[in-house]
């Protein structure tokens, strides 16, 4: 482990002394039991909140405290979360004024929350705390790196919600992030940094580079580890969902168990088959849902072209990443669901090639590469759902990269209770209008699923109950009744018209 060398001014009398050793952590929070770094405190117990800099005198790494009277004094640095090492020797060496929060322990000063005070003289773009606290929120939602490579209390402090742009904040946030990247990112990010700053190539180049960087460095890069997801809600989601079902929910919530052995997503995405409107992309939020991850959906009949998918060669002046990428971007982070919608239209591509080829290394979690961002792009926290209405249409390589759940029609007395206990009741409420005020006779219901009995899923009765609700809005606000009770006669005149 190196020694904290500030000055960079040789010492040849001096021997340097490492005084601390690093630990593996992957908590995402920080507190004295969780301390981001230890201080030695036996000579003195140090404040609550101390303020001074991270220095090294005659070559050992400590921290030097700012005294009230405006004395220093030195404390040994004896531990430090492996994740922060890059962190601590980037504010030493831009000389950056910090407040240490910490707790005396019998081990030592337990540091857990580190603040920017001022900044005076040093070189980085990034003055203000939020850079800081932004830092220690990616770090401490970063996995430890291998250990041989390596205001007021009570109020959350928080990073800014920022984006790194500048090729400064960008260099910063490389020197600070250090070996939380993953490595194949790591160095194509030094390489993207070297051509955004060389006078070589082209203006166009040094754009585009410098746009692939902030892109990529704004996005969380996670590991594929999974924490356990609780059955029993991951149940009450289904339920809250999705009305019936028993088989589909019963192997969806087989997949959530499989998580919670492994730690790991499964190998297979799920491929939701079944007629239009039963309810495949509800079922497929819910899934996001209970992964507690960001979703994004990619809609195939819209996509006629690979390229849409893989992005644009630099080469291009125009060029841009493809729809993948951005989908990595906007959700901020490694770990997502990728909702595919109309599977079966992914072979009908008008374009140079076929889009579902381009789906089958995303679907591999071997990696994806994006034309423009020319680096292979970790998948391993992908996990897909796939909706189709003809299986049949999907080519046997795309098939066998899911697992497959048909999607059953729902018979008659399932639609007319989702009908009556959900879909009715939702539109009311969205209309501000009281159950006592719309009012339905078992007649009434059973007309409503009689006209709607050849058609599939439950987006037509969704339809009729707005229908119905608005035509008892319209009765109660200009006709001034108090309720209206719908007839079988009334539903059939009002829905055929």
């Amino acid at each position: 482990m190196p020694v904290f060398d500030f000055n960079n001014i040789p010492e040849p009398d001096v021997v340097p002394e490492c005084t601390y050793t690093t630990f593996a952590s992957d908590e995402n929070v920080s507190s004295a039991d969780k301390p981001l770094l230890v201080l030695d405190n036996s000579k003195k117990a140090w404040k609550h909140h101390s303020c001074g800099t991270f220095t090294n005198q005659n070559k050992r790494t400590a921290f030097e405290f700012k005294e009230d009277d405006g004395s220093t004094v030195i404390a040994d640095i004896k531990k430090v979360d492996a994740r922060f090492v890059s962190l601590l020797r980037w504010l030493g060496e831009n000389h950056i004024p910090v407040r240490l929060s910490g707790e005396n322990r019998e081990g030592g000063y337990m540091v857990y929350r580190i603040r920017e005070t001022a900044f005076g003289g040093g070189t980085k773009l990034s003055a203000e705390d939020g850079f800081l606290q932004f830092m220690i929120e990616r770090l401490l939602a970063s996995n430890a790196p291998l250990l041989e490579e390596c205001e007021d209390e009570d109020l959350e402090e928080v990073g800014d919600e920022m984006k790194l742009t500048s090729l400064q904040s960008i260099t910063d946030f490389m020197i600070c992030a250090g070996r939380t990247l993953p490595d194949n990112i790591r160095l194509w990010a030094r390489r993207n940094l070297a051509v955004a700053r060389s006078h070589e190539v082209s203006p166009e180049e040094r754009r585009h580079a410098q746009r692939a960087l902030s892109i990529m460095m704004n996005i969380q890069w996670k590991s594929n580890y999974f924490e356990a997801i609780d059955p029993v809600a991951a149940r009450r989601i289904l339920d809250e969902e999705l009305y019936g079902m028993e088989r589909v929910k019963q192997r969806i919530m087989e997949t959530i168990i499989q998580i919670n052995r492994t730690h790991t997503l499964p190998a297979y995405g799920l491929l939701l088959v079944g007629p239009a409107g039963t309810g495949k992309s509800q079922i497929a939020y819910a899934v996001a849902r209970i992964l507690r991850l960001p979703w994004t959906t990619l809609d195939m009949s819209s996509i006629n072209d690979p390229e849409q998918l893989t992005g644009s060669s630099r080469v291009y002046a125009n060029a841009k990443p493809g729809i993948i990428m951005e989908a990595f971007s906007v959700s901020g982070e490694s770990n997502l669901v990728f909702i595919i919608n109309e599977l079966d239209k992914a072979a009908s591509g008008k374009g140079n090639g076929n889009p579902a080829d381009v789906l089958l290394t995303l679907l591999d979690n071997l990696g994806f590469t994006d034309n423009y961002m020319e680096c292979m792009i970790p998948t391993t926290g992908v996990y897909p759902i796939a909706t189709a209405n003809n299986k049949e249409q999907i080519s046997a390589p795309l098939m066998s990269r899911f697992a497959v759940i048909d999607i059953p029609d729902y018979t008659p007395d399932e639609k007319k209770i989702i009908f009556s206990k959900f879909a009715l009741p939702k539109i009311l409420k969205r209309m501000s209008l009281k159950e006592n005020e719309c009012k339905m006779t078992d007649e009434a219901l059973d007309a409503v699923i009689e006209l709607f009995s050849n058609t599939s899923g439950i987006r037509d009765l969704e339809q009729a109950a707005e229908h119905i609700a608005a035509n008892a809005l319209y009765q109660i606000e200009v006709n001034r009744v108090s309720e209206v009770v719908f007839t079988a006669e009334m539903v059939r005149s009002l829905l055929r018209d």
